[in-house]
């Protein structure tokens, strides 16, 4: 209901007004009259008719669109479940792929909650089931994402003035899914997802670009762990700190040139699951000089900060 269509629509016809060959490939109205307008003289491509259990049904023709070769196709709903017997996939995302291969460019859109990584969390916080899923990998292909945003209120005022659902349908929205704490919490993750994505390509491009200053876009932090007992309360330690200031968590093991193995295998087993456990990402560096490695992966992956343990080894022992 915050206007994705709209925006896919208004996106395709800026294309098509500069001279792209645009068509739709499939959009969904729900009948609203305003959604309708915005495909304005846009080429369409005929749907497909299935026949499922009595009911008709219409349906992407994946093989029409790559027929018809455009340079980008509008695709709606991208988490959308085909009617079996309509084509060769199960899922439109699957279709999408399909035209992608075939060198079509794709414009697409997706509710947060469809995302696989997000949709569990928001059965939990709603007490409404997400029956189908988009895989994360799949949007991440994506070369942009944009955010189509409104605020819980904004929203809940175009489902009460019957933008969004029909009539009858518009108080049960309003007392089940379109809370304004459900809304407040869709938002929330649909920032931090594409705030993810956005972080991850900036760091990327200064890793490419072998920036050397640290960008503190957002807080990075780096645990440098070993088999050492009393190692996994240092990781816990750093998970808070990163969730204390909503940053990354990296744990990066450094293993010495001369090691044939691991000393210790089944600590840094469960050191592995735990940073797993923890939403952090595991790095196992090559290196003879630990603090070299570890300040050289620091800068390399803009890390804001480094946690350490203390050593646990004597003045004597180190001399």
């Amino acid at each position: 209901g915050v206007g994705k269509t709209c925006a896919m629509l208004d996106e395709g016809w800026r294309r098509h007004q500069r001279g792209t060959d645009v068509v739709v490939g499939f959009v969904e109205t729900h009948g609203r009259r305003f959604t309708s307008e915005m495909i304005r003289d846009l080429e369409v491509v005929p749907r497909k008719t299935v026949d499922y259990r009595g009911t008709h049904f219409e349906e992407m023709d994946t093989g029409a669109v790559i027929a018809r070769n455009p340079q980008v196709a509008l695709i709606d709903e991208l988490a959308h479940t085909n009617v079996p017997g309509s084509g060769a996939h199960t899922k439109r995302w699957e279709d999408v792929l399909e035209i992608l291969d075939a060198g079509i460019a794709v414009i697409s859109t997706v509710n947060v909650q469809h995302l696989e990584s997000i949709a569990d969390a928001v059965e939990h916080m709603t007490g409404a089931q997400v029956r189908e899923r988009v895989p994360d990998w799949v949007l991440r292909r994506a070369d942009q994402i944009e955010l189509i945003d409104s605020s819980p209120e904004q929203l809940r005022r175009r489902m009460a003035h019957g933008n969004i659902y029909p009539a009858e349908k518009v108080q049960n929205a309003l007392t089940h899914f379109f809370r304004t704490e459900n809304l407040s919490a869709l938002r929330e993750l649909a920032l931090r997802f594409v705030a993810d994505e956005t972080d991850d390509a900036l760091v990327d491009r200064l890793r490419s670009q072998k920036v050397s200053d640290i960008w503190e876009t957002t807080e990075r932090i780096l645990v440098a762990v070993d088999a050492t007992p009393g190692t996994e309360a240092v990781v816990r330690r750093a998970a808070r700190l990163a969730a204390r200031v909503r940053g990354y968590l990296e744990v990066v093991h450094v293993v010495s040139s001369e090691d044939v193995r691991p000393r210790d295998s089944e600590g840094l087993a469960t050191l592995r699951k735990l940073a797993d456990d923890l939403g952090a990402e595991w790095f196992e560096i090559k290196g003879d000089e630990p603090a070299e490695a570890i300040t050289g992966f620091a800068m390399e992956h803009q890390i804001t900060q480094i946690v350490l343990g203390a050593s646990r080894r004597s003045r004597w022992e180190e001399l």
